[in-house]
């Protein structure tokens, strides 16, 4: 699948960001705290996603299943 390796790019470009944060010593912690915090919500989004993707690739559906939205709606 051409998504995984889409996600797992990246998740690799966000651990280097992370990275170069953290290896910044001119950059304050609390500072550094501010500048990461949304790259790791970012990577736990891209890494559930990923966990999902793989799993689908390895479970796929059976044809012609319905999604069962269905029994959500109202009739």
């Amino acid at each position: 699948m051409n998504s995984i390796n889409h996600v797992k790019n990246a998740l690799s470009e966000l651990d280097n960001e992370v990275e170069k944060i953290l290896l910044d010593w001119s950059i304050p912690l609390n500072e550094k705290d501010n500048l990461m915090l949304p790259l790791l919500l970012q990577k736990k989004v891209l890494t559930q996603t990923l966990e999902d993707l793989e799993y689908l690739r390895d479970n796929p559906p059976s044809p012609n299943q319905p999604c069962g939205i269905s029994k959500y709606r109202d009739e």
